[in-house]
């Protein structure tokens, strides 16, 4: 009988594929590395793309002329004689046949050489690579199969090459491959798409709408790069745009996620693993002990592991501590606390109030807090907080103290002093200075303030209302003279970073660099979140200074440290992407900048002002560049409203300002009048102000400047520019001063006094060529970039700025939303050739760069590796003769090759 014919044939034949599927070139990277590897082996939990990874793989092995056989196996394969069926079938596609009646069966020892031998045999005799692909190999449970497929790898050619994809990783010895270097790996953790990845499955699979950078963050940050739910959330947003709105409650409430979850996730496991997923899910964060502890299950440490072998979308935790800590994906979590709610509510807080005490007893007092309130035990919370020694505070209070005194009672709070004390801390922290001023009242007022231990810190507290209500003067006055706190949590936040930030404001950063050199952090506290915040400030000093280029060196690397750490969400990492995220802005590295940060709202209502003065601003320009100017005005618009309830006058100041140069780009001069005069009655209020309150007229004066360059008023735009250098020069604000020497050089070159404009842009390069100051100068558009095309050949300038002006003149281009006029400037027809042909790819490729896509994302776009991308860009510089490529999209541009 030909057993052949009563296979199924589909098993042989992977699913098609087409241009929706994201190509997944760093994991196809990984599996062509080992040139002669036996066997890659890629394993992870369902819906990861494992299939869709091995069907690239086999495209690219077919196109380069392998021989290539595909498998698929399913439940009814677990055995033996299936499996062999399946397998020897799978073989005769390569052109190895092997005999029906060699099925293993019986002495399968002797039957396994057997077939070992015919195998062996018949590849050496075909001179071409072969591949075996296996998809879905946890079904199979034979032992004599695993033996079988062991043997294989250990004693077959080196023309024959095994690739599997299973959910388990299964019981191979991979030792040897391993030393020997035959074995390629993928596992659980390369298996999520990246961010970048996320939006190019976004821009293919939903055609008609486009998702903000902050839409996909949140869909990133939610599913964790998860395919199969990015496949859900594509498919709902078709057929339900509405739903975009509430993304968030869609993912933790769709009945498909669910559905799928309970089908393909939980649906093999033993009811006992099932419930104890369940169980342990009320915590964030989990280990055996304390697994065990809250499910009363002494087996919790194998029902961990046997989650993590199967891929049970289960992450280690990283840790100092010996015992491994582990996190459920996040929609995995909710699945299983919604399963949980089956239980009722008074099992689930019981189970919070079980985790509550296991924490306490381990010193996690944060964690002791949140688990306490969750399960209504309010009163351990408030017996924890107070028992717990101040060396033992951190960050990681904020949230848990926020969520208890929202439900603490005022009697309540008023009866614990140190419990009171970290209230006002944790509102001053979170700008919400009114609620803490309100505090620290009462607190003087009752007998806590004889108490030393808070009595000696009410200074501290004091300092940190004043720098959420920008009072920095007031921060040096109550903190210059104050000893550090010997704790860390008052030292490094309340004291070292609020006093580093004011002396910064005023100008003195001699000191505050001095401040943070004679207080270092403790080699202990290298990753502690409230250390983190404290480093954090040294990229912030520097970008007031103006310094970006070195704002974002030191930047980098802090927010990769707290991420890292702490989590995307934490606020030591939204304190450094503040910051960041700016520095990546002037440096023109414009993706980079939306995706620090992208879905980091918390950023932009509560952090400090300095911090959310940057993260607006850069959020607004970037719309301004990537959107449209309504889109940009309508996010200002919102902001202002925002710091004037909160009465943020300088913030406040700052959203005026841009939505004014963004209504003068429009041609809008009558709104932007408008709010000019509402900025002059702001500075009016803040004349005499100091440290960063009396930036507010400075920026007064920088609108009008602007306003009046716009009605050609040039001799009154030099006259409100003069107040915006002097406090430029004296408080050394780089980066102000540049724009105001631009602006200046504008004005006096409308007024015929070419020479000095030519100064004031010499000067001006010089000091951007230092800082790594380029939006500066492209944000006033065309007319600056013809005005520097002139200084060329300028002998003034020294060699940094002759080459920085060289940079500046590759990446001015008609078109952007700066531009005053479309036509093309002198310098550019002067200097692009005329008569050269671009291939489609390179006409392509130069189109995704002037949507100002990294070189990542040109490549996922096309289905392209990055180095292919880079070699059709060095094609390009050659055919035109330059050394940018955004000269590239200017001459594409003029000739209307590219949008």
């Amino acid at each position: 009988m030909n057993i052949d014919k009563l296979l199924v044939v589909s098993k042989f034949a992977p699913p098609r594929i087409d241009a929706r599927h994201i190509f997944r070139t760093q994991l196809l990277d990984q599996l062509r590395e080992p040139q002669h590897y036996a066997l890659a082996l890629v394993t992870g939990g369902a819906g990861f793309g494992k299939t869709i990874l091995l069907v690239q793989r086999r495209q690219e092995l077919m196109k380069a002329g392998a021989e290539v056989a595909w498998l698929s196996l399913s439940h009814d394969d677990k055995h033996l004689p299936n499996f062999c069926a399946y397998l020897f079938a799978a073989f005769e596609r390569l052109g190895i046949r092997i005999e029906n009646d060699m099925l293993l069966e019986g002495d399968s020892g002797k039957s396994m050489n057997s077939v070992l031998a015919v195998v062996a045999d018949a590849v050496a005799r075909i001179a071409k690579e072969l591949y075996l692909i296996i998809d879905d190999y946890h079904h199979v449970e034979d032992p004599w199969a695993h033996k079988l497929m062991q043997k294989l790898l250990d004693h077959c050619p080196a023309n024959l090459h095994l690739i599997i994809a299973s959910r388990v990783t299964p019981p191979l010895g991979l030792s040897r491959l391993r030393v020997s270097g035959q074995v390629a790996e993928i596992g659980f953790a390369e298996l999520p798409f990246d961010v970048d990845e996320t939006r190019v499955f976004f821009e293919r699979n939903l055609s008609t709408m486009k998702l903000s950078a902050d839409e996909v963050r949140l869909i990133h940050d939610l599913t964790n790069g998860w395919p199969a739910s990015l496949q859900l959330i594509a498919v709902m947003l078709k057929n339900s745009p509405a739903k975009r709105a509430k993304l968030r409650s869609f993912l933790r409430k769709s009945t498909d996620l669910q559905a799928y979850l309970a089908e393909d996730v939980l649906a093999y496991l033993p009811p006992e693993s099932t419930a104890f997923l369940e169980t342990i899910s009320v915590c964030r964060r989990f280990n055996a002990e304390l697994a065990a502890f809250i499910a009363d299950n002494a087996h919790a440490a194998d029902l961990i592991k046997r989650a993590e072998d199967e891929n049970l979308l289960i992450y280690r935790v990283e840790s100092d501590d010996p015992s491994p800590w582990y996190r459920f994906h996040p929609l995995f979590g909710d699945f299983l606390a919604s399963r949980l709610t089956r239980r009722g509510q008074p099992a689930v807080e019981a189970l919070h109030r079980l985790a509550s005490r296991w924490f306490a007893g381990q010193e996690l007092l944060a964690e002791a807090v949140h688990h306490a309130s969750l399960g209504g035990d309010l009163e351990f919370a408030v017996d924890a907080i107070e028992q717990a020694t101040p060396t033992t505070w951190s960050l990681g209070y904020i949230s848990p103290m926020l969520h208890l005194l929202e439900h603490l009672p005022q009697d309540t709070l008023f009866a614990h002093p140190r419990l009171f004390f970290l209230g006002c801390l944790t509102y001053a922290l979170t700008a919400r200075p009114d609620q803490a001023e309100q505090w620290i009242e009462q607190i003087r007022k009752s007998d806590a303030a004889k108490n030393p231990a808070i009595s000696s810190q009410l200074a501290l507290v004091d300092a940190a209302i004043a720098l959420q209500r920008d009072d920095t003067q007031r921060v040096i006055d109550l903190l210059k003279h104050n000893a550090p706190s010997d704790i860390r949590f008052l030292r490094y936040v309340y004291w070292l970073s609020a006093l580093a930030a004011a002396y910064a404001s005023v100008g003195r950063y001699s000191d505050a660099r001095k401040l943070l050199a004679d207080n270092p952090v403790d080699a202990a506290d290298c990753d502690n979140d409230m250390a983190l915040v404290a480093e954090g400030t040294r990229p912030l000093i520097l970008l007031i200074e103006g310094n970006v280029k070195e704002a974002a060196r030191l930047g980098a690397p802090l927010l990769a440290r707290s991420e890292a750490a702490h989590g995307r969400g934490s606020l030591s990492a939204n304190l450094c992407a503040g910051s960041l995220g700016d520095a990546y802005y002037e440096l023109d590295r414009l993706d980079e900048a939306r995706a620090v940060l992208a879905n980091r709202t918390s950023i932009l209502r509560f952090s400090s002002p300095e911090v959310m003065v940057h993260a607006t601003l850069c959020h607004a320009r970037l719309d301004l560049l990537q959107e449209t100017p309504d889109v940009a005005l309508e996010f200002l618009e919102a902001h202002a409203t925002h710091f004037n309830s909160i009465g943020l006058d300088r913030p406040l100041a700052y959203m005026l300002a841009e939505q004014i140069r963004i209504l003068l780009i429009k041609g809008d001069r009558v709104r932007a009048a408008d709010l000019t005069a509402y900025l002059h009655q702001l500075a009016a209020l803040h004349r005499n102000a100091k440290g960063f309150r009396a930036e507010i007229p400075v920026i007064a004066a920088q609108a009008q400047a602007r306003l009046a360059l716009a009605n050609c008023d040039y001799g009154e735009a030099l006259d409100a520019l003069l107040a915006v250098v002097q406090f430029a020069e004296k408080f050394g604000r780089a980066r102000l001063l540049v724009m105001a020497n631009v602006l200046a050089a504008t004005a006096l070159s409308s007024l015929e006094r070419k020479e000095e404009a030519a100064q004031y842009l010499i000067h001006a390069l010089q000091t951007g060529a230092r800082l790594g100051l380029i939006r500066t100068f492209l944000d006033e558009g065309q007319r600056v970039g013809e005005m520097l095309a002139h200084l060329q050949n300028d002998a003034g300038m020294d060699s940094l700025a002759a080459q920085w002006l060289h940079n500046l003149m590759g990446r001015f281009s008609p078109g952007g939303p700066a531009e005053q006029t479309t036509s093309a400037s002198s310098y550019q027809k002067k200097t692009m050739p005329q008569e050269v042909t671009l291939t489609p790819r390179e006409l392509e490729i130069l189109g995704l760069v002037s949507q100002a896509m990294s070189t990542k994302r040109i490549a996922l776009t096309l289905n392209l590796t990055p180095e292919t991308v880079k070699w059709n860009v060095r094609n390009i510089l050659a055919k035109l003769n330059i050394s940018s490529r955004y000269d590239g999209v200017t001459w594409a541009r003029q000739r209307g090759l590219i949008k």
